[in-house]
């Protein structure tokens, strides 16, 4: 099966999907009454909380409104940052990226004591001993062993695309309930963890597409595909179709255009959605076109191979889509 027969059923598969309604939240009965404990029962001013004498105070009339609070800070004092993280008796917080959410300790690498002192021969070979047995306390079965390579994975990955922190913590819980519901036996875990990912992205709003996931994974995009969508239908994922501007940014970037093309893309893709031009089309070739026929607007020099390198798309689906594009805002005009 060729790439463009597996982009045309992704698109098919996400056009399908419904757009989740959003509808407005109502304010709670317990934020009414916090924005009604902000101000002076007497006058209506403001409050102040003086910690030192543990009382809050009207800025205005000077009514004393609570007293003797409880101060729920700690009991140290710290005059700049590195004292503070001394004295601080927490953690770093839990985390999903994390087979075990980060709550277990873990013992350095660098043979040195707690004043920079390099360690002895025998006290080295201790520690490492404690390594490797505090390394197979922390996977202590086939389920947590099967998380850690797969959470490695994704992390892998989305440090080769580039993903911010809140897509890899989104595909890691898409990856726990898989795990959880027994979606994984006759699969591989890097084609589950790859899959996740994939739809993290989407689910973010920073998506990726199809080549980019495949040139980053250890499997190949027939596997990726169908185990995409055996997750999403089995977890019950709401994910809406890809929006094209979402990649504008980024092939802008990567091409070292102006802002000028990044707006005029923006708009020929917003008349394309006027037109109705965009519906079973790839959002990726869409996007590539637009910044294409938009540098050719703002009489910026870039090629349809360098457009098609960045987006990794074919240069016959830019000249397509370019034209389409053109004659939409002709019409818009």
């Amino acid at each position: 099966m060729s790439d463009t027969t597996i982009r045309t059923s992704d698109a098919e598969q996400t056009r399908e999907r419904q757009s989740i309604e959003s509808t407005p939240e109502a304010v709670s009965t317990d934020e009414q009454e916090a924005n009604e404990n902000e101000v002076c029962p007497e006058c209506s001013g403001s409050l102040v909380t003086d910690s030192e004498h543990g009382e809050t105070v009207c800025r205005d009339c000077g009514l004393v409104v609570e007293e003797n609070e409880i101060d729920r800070g700690p009991e140290w004092r710290a005059f700049n940052a590195s004292e503070k993280d001394n004295k601080s008796r927490v953690g770093a917080p839990t985390t999903n990226m994390m087979h075990d959410k980060g709550l277990s300790t873990n013992i350095g690498w660098q043979d040195k004591d707690a004043y920079g002192r390099s360690l002895s021969s025998s006290q080295r070979e201790k520690m490492q001993r404690l390594r490797t047995w505090n390394e197979r306390f922390r996977t202590r079965n086939s389920k947590e062993r099967n998380l850690k390579q797969a959470l490695g994975e994704i992390d892998r990955m989305a440090s080769a695309l580039g993903l911010p922190e809140n897509v890899r913590e989104t595909a890691s819980v898409i990856y726990r309930r898989a795990l959880d519901e027994d979606l994984l036996p006759g699969r591989s875990i890097e084609g589950v963890a790859t899959a996740s990912l994939y739809a993290a992205a989407r689910q973010t709003g920073t998506p990726r597409s199809i080549d980019e996931m495949i040139a980053v994974s250890r499997v190949d995009d027939m596997e990726m595909t169908r185990t995409y969508r055996y997750i999403i239908r089995e977890l019950k994922l709401e994910i809406k179709p890809a929006d094209p501007e979402s990649y504008v940014p980024r092939f802008v970037s990567d091409l070292d255009l102006s802002e000028e093309v990044e707006r005029g893309a923006r708009e020929l893709i917003e008349d394309g959605r006027q037109a109705g031009l965009l519906s079973g089309k790839s959002p990726v070739g869409l996007a590539a076109a637009a910044v294409y026929a938009a540098s050719l607007l703002a009489n910026e020099k870039v090629t349809q191979s360098e457009v098609s390198e960045v987006a990794s798309i074919s240069e016959v689906t830019i000249r397509n889509r370019y034209k389409e594009l053109l004659e939409a805002k002709q019409v818009a005009a």
